[in-house]
C-alpha cells in the first residue's frame, strides 16, 4: 500500500484540496481512489478591525502555505518523497465576503467576510429590487452597501471576488469562480449557469446616477461549472504555494468553490431530494430542490450546486463557537485540578453527556452568538446563558442546551422549508465538527429536523477532501459522466455510513426548546443594547 502511494505521489496521480474555513485552513491530499493520504491544517482566527470582522493578507498567504507545508511534510516522513506533480489543484473558502480590487491588482479596503451583518440596507434594497433573497453576506449586497455608503474605493474596483477566488487568481492568473461559490455573490440563472443578464442590468441601471467608470458584469469573474478546467499554476503560483520550490508549474486547477458547494460534494448530497448540514463555526443546511421556492422569504439563501443546480440554504453565523468555550472552561477546571485530559476525550464525555438530559433541556436557555445572527435579526452577538429558579440546572442539561442552540437559529429557516414550503428530503447529511463525537450531533440535529441523519466515515475531513475530488473529477471523469454518479460510483460506493432517525420525544424535545429560544430572544437583544 505504502509503496503504491509513493508511486502516485511521484507520478503525479494525486489531488491535493485546500479549504480556508472560519478557524483553520486545511490541505488534504488524495490517491487515485480517492482516498486522502496526507493532510496539514493551519489554526487561524478572523480579527474584528475597526468594526470589521476580517483576515489580513499576510494572515492569508502564511496560513496557506503553512498548511500546505505540513502537508508534504507528512508526504514526505510517511512516503519518503517530496511532492513535484501533481494530478490537479482545486480550492475552497468561505463563501460570500468582498474582496474588491483596484487596476494595480491592490486590495482596496480589508477583506470583509461573511461574518459581518453591516449590509441591512443594501440586503433589503436588492432584494425588493430583484424580487429575490440577497442575503447580507452575499458580495453583491457588500458591493451595493459601499456605493450607498459613498465609500471612495467604490469607483477604483477592477475585481470583486471571493477568499477562494482571490488565491485562485494569484497562482493561476485567472478570475474565475465555480458556479456555486459564484451564487453566493449574485444571483445565477439556472439555465445557463451563469450570472443573472437581466439582474445584472437592473442593478446597473439602479446606481447610474452614481456615474460609476464600471459596469458591474465587467468586474465580476468568469462562471465555470464543476468539471471544467479553469487555469494551470503559474511558475509564479508554484512558488508562492510552495515556499520551498519544489512544486512545479503546469498543474491544472479546478473551479474555486465556496464551502456550502465542497459540503455538498463531500457528503454526496448534490442529487435532488438530499441535503447536508455543515455545522463548525457557522451552521448551514443545503437542500437540493426539486423546484423553485413559492415566494422570497429573507431566512433561505437560493444557491446552486457545483453543477449548478437550485438548492435552498439555512445559513447560521453562529454554531460551535460558544460551545467550544465552555468545553475550554471545562479543560481549564481539569487543569486546575492536576487533571490532564485529552481534549478529543473531554469533548466526547461532554457531548455523550447531552444524551442524558432531559428531551428539552430541562428548561434552560442558551445563545452561542459571538456575531450578529441574520437569521434572527441580530447585527451584533452576546453569547449568553440564561435559565428560570425552577430549571432542571444538571450538566447533561447544560450541555444539551448549547448543543440545541449550536442549531437553533438554523432550524428556524428549515422550518420554513420543511413545514412552509413543504420540502420533500429522504435523508440529511451530516458533516463538520460537531459531528466528530459519533452518534452525539446525529442524534440533536435528527430530533431538531424530524429527519434520518446519515455520517460518513469521512464527515471529518470536510470541505478541502470535497474541494480534491471535485479536482479529481475534472481529470478523471469519464464523457458525460455526471458529477452525481462520479461521486455515487467512484468515490461512495463503499462508503461506510451510520444513520440514525429522529425519536419521537427528541423531536418534541427540541420543539419545545425552541419556543423558550423564540421567546427569549429578547433576553438577547438586551444583551446587545447593555452589555458592551
Amino acid at each position: 500500500m505504502v509503496f503504491e502511494v509513493k508511486e502516485a505521489i511521484q507520478n503525479g496521480n494525486t489531488v491535493l484540496g485546500i479549504e480556508f474555513g472560519s478557524t483553520r485552513i486545511k490541505s488534504v491530499l488524495i490517491d487515485e481512489n480517492n482516498a486522502p493520504i496526507a493532510s496539514g491544517g493551519h489554526d487561524w482566527e478572523n480579527s474584528y478591525v475597526n468594526n470589521i470582522w476580517t483576515y489580513s493578507v499576510d494572515d492569508i498567504w502564511k496560513g496557506v502555505q503553512d498548511s500546505y507545508q505540513k502537508m508534504a511534510a507528512e508526504v514526505k516522513e510517511q512516503y519518503g518523497v517530496s511532492i513535484q506533480k501533481i494530478g490537479a489543484i482545486g480550492f475552497s473558502g468561505m463563501m460570500h465576503g468582498y474582496m474588491a480590487f483596484d487596476q494595480q491588482d491592490e486590495l482596496l479596503v480589508p477583506f470583509r467576510t461573511w461574518r459581518n451583518n453591516i449590509t441591512e440596507q443594501a440586503s433589503t434594497e436588492l432584494t425588493e429590487l430583484f424580487q429575490y433573497n440577497i442575503p447580507q453576506r452575499w458580495s453583491i449586497a457588500h458591493l451595493y452597501q459601499a456605493i450607498l455608503n459613498k465609500e471612495e474605493h467604490v469607483s477604483s474596483i477592477n475585481f470583486l471576488t471571493t477568499i477562494a477566488g482571490y488565491i485562485h487568481w494569484k497562482l493561476t492568473g485567472k478570475k474565475v469562480l465555480g458556479v456555486g461559490e459564484a451564487s453566493g455573490v449574485f444571483p445565477i440563472d439556472i439555465n445557463n449557469k451563469q450570472f443573472n443578464d437581466s439582474m445584472i442590468n437592473q442593478f446597473n441601471e439602479n446606481v447610474a446616477s452614481n456615474q460609476l467608470p464600471w459596469s458591474l458584469e465587467n468586474i465580476l469573474p468568469e462562471v465555470l461549472v464543476a468539471g471544467e478546467n479553469a487555469g494551470e499554476l503559474t511558475v509564479a503560483g508554484a512558488k508562492l504555494l510552495d515556499v520551498s520550490g519544489e512544486l512545479q508549474a503546469g498543474i491544472p486547477l479546478c473551479p474555486p468553490e465556496g464551502d456550502a458547494g465542497t459540503g455538498m460534494v463531500a457528503t454526496n448530497s448534490v442529487a435532488k431530494r438530499t441535503g447536508n448540514v455543515s455545522a463548525g463555526t457557522s451552521a448551514f443546511a443545503m437542500i437540493v430542490l426539486e423546484k423553485d421556492l413559492s415566494k422570497v422569504h429573507p431566512e433561505i439563501d437560493l444557491v446552486t450546486t457545483p453543477t449548478g443546480n437550485l438548492v435552498a440554504m439555512a445559513h447560521s453565523n453562529n454554531c460551535t463557537s460558544d460551545l467550544n468555550a465552555w468545553v475550554g472552561i471545562f479543560e481549564e477546571f481539569s487543569n486546575a485540578m492536576g487533571i490532564n485530559v485529552d481534549k478529543d476525550k473531554l469533548f466526547g464525555t461532554l457531548y455523550h453527556k447531552a444524551l442524558e438530559g432531559d428531551a428539552d433541556a430541562g428548561g434552560l436557555l442558551s445563545y452561542g452568538y459571538l456575531s450578529g445572527e441574520h437569521m434572527t435579526h441580530f447585527e451584533e452577538g452576546r453569547p449568553l446563558f440564561a435559565r428560570s429558579s425552577d430549571s432542571n440546572f444538571t450538566l447533561a442539561n447544560f450541555m444539551r442546551s448549547h448543543l440545541f442552540t449550536a442549531f437553533g437559529a438554523m432550524k428556524i429557516g428549515m422550518d420554513i422549508l420543511l413545514k412552509e414550503e413543504n420540502v420533500k428530503l429522504d435523508e440529511i447529511l451530516g458533516h463538520g465538527g460537531v459531528f466528530k463525537t459519533e452518534g452525539v450531533g446525529q442524534s440533536i440535529l435528527a430530533g431538531a429536523l424530524n429527519v434520518p441523519v446519515s455520517v460518513m466515515e469521512t464527515a471529518g475531513e470536510g470541505g478541502a477532501w470535497g474541494i480534491a475530488l471535485l479536482g479529481s473529477y475534472m481529470i478523471n471523469k469519464e464523457e458525460n459522466e455526471s458529477l452525481d454518479d462520479y461521486l455515487t460510483n467512484k468515490v461512495f460506493a463503499s462508503q461506510a455510513i451510520k444513520t440514525i432517525s429522529p425519536e419521537a420525544k427528541d423531536v418534541e424535545g427540541f420543539e419545545r426548546f425552541m419556543e423558550r429560544y423564540k421567546k427569549g430572544l429578547s433576553i438577547e437583544r438586551a444583551a446587545v443594547e447593555n452589555l458592551q
